[in-house]
């Protein structure tokens, strides 16, 4: 400082150069973090994509297996195909419990996926996938409590009749699980592909799309728990379903494209300030 008490030119020159280096500094720290998050992201949307298609793998191969053992028929024939292909039967509902147990892991990868473009409906369509795989965990119970009823000793014990009318009971409260589940899995479903439309990972239409998709399971899970008579025609709703989540799938692993942090912020509605 000099004696007239003002501030030396040199030293003026030297704190400046500090400050820029600190915020140099800063910047240099945000950048590095916001390119790992955005890493982390892409990383968790190939792993939804790939968990997409693992689903449905493991969903349509334990439910056609199990459903071309059962076939149609009698009772007592519907038990001796059963039982003759026990273990195939077993290892299609473990198959079944797989995807079930599956969609826990679809939802986490979801979740961290589309955080950053809401957080709070991504927490919520997060625990409606959770709903999903618990229910759908439990209702597994069902089905194999159904494979012990079709044993001898079961037969031997209740009788045919009674074995039959048991069998006839846990498939109507499996059929109203199995709903209840998709239920939850359709409102999650709905939120997801809302975030993805709210972002740019996958393309509009495919996300409006699978809103769409999404809330037809709503509609015919509901319609299946009040008219279960048309619960074979209900099934055909699915299909845009399974176009939209496979198509999601492939594209969340090879096509997703995650925005910049500056780009994700812009979704956002701007905050007012008073």
């Amino acid at each position: 400082m000099n004696n007239d008490g003002r501030s030396r030119p040199g030293a003026n020159n030297f704190l400046t150069i500090r400050r820029a280096a600190a915020r140099s500094d800063a910047m240099t720290q945000i950048e590095m973090k916001d390119s790992s998050t955005e890493r982390t992201q892409r990383i968790y949307a190939r792993v939804a994509g790939f968990l997409f298609l693992w689903l449905i793998i493991t969903g349509l191969t334990g439910l056609l297996t199990s459903s071309h053992i059962v076939g149609s028929g009698t009772f007592a024939e519907t038990a001796k195909r059963v039982l003759a292909s026990e273990h195939l039967y077993r290892l299609a509902l473990c198959f079944e419990l797989i995807e079930t147990l599956s969609a826990a892991l679809l939802a986490f990868a979801l979740y961290e996926t589309l955080k950053p473009v809401d957080k709070l409906l991504a927490q919520f369509a997060m625990y409606c996938r959770l709903g999903e795989s618990f229910i759908g965990g439990a209702s597994m119970i069902f089905s194999f409590f159904q494979l012990g009823l079709y044993s001898s000793q079961s037969i031997g014990a209740l009788g045919t009749d009674q074995s039959r009318a048991l069998v006839g009971a846990t498939h109507i409260a499996d059929s109203a699980s199995v709903n209840v589940c998709a239920i939850f899995f359709s409102i999650g479903s709905i939120l997801f592909f809302y975030l993805f439309f709210k972002s740019w990972y996958i393309p509009e239409i495919l996300s409006a799309f699978g809103v769409f998709a999404s809330v037809v399971v709503t509609v015919i899970c509901f319609a299946g728990l009040i008219f279960p008579e048309y619960a074979a025609t209900l099934q055909y709703g699915w299909a845009p379903m399974a176009i939209a989540e496979v198509t999601t799938g492939f594209w969340l692993m090879f096509g997703a494209k995650i925005p910049a942090r500056s780009d994700q912020q812009s979704v956002r509605p701007a905050v007012i300030r008073a």
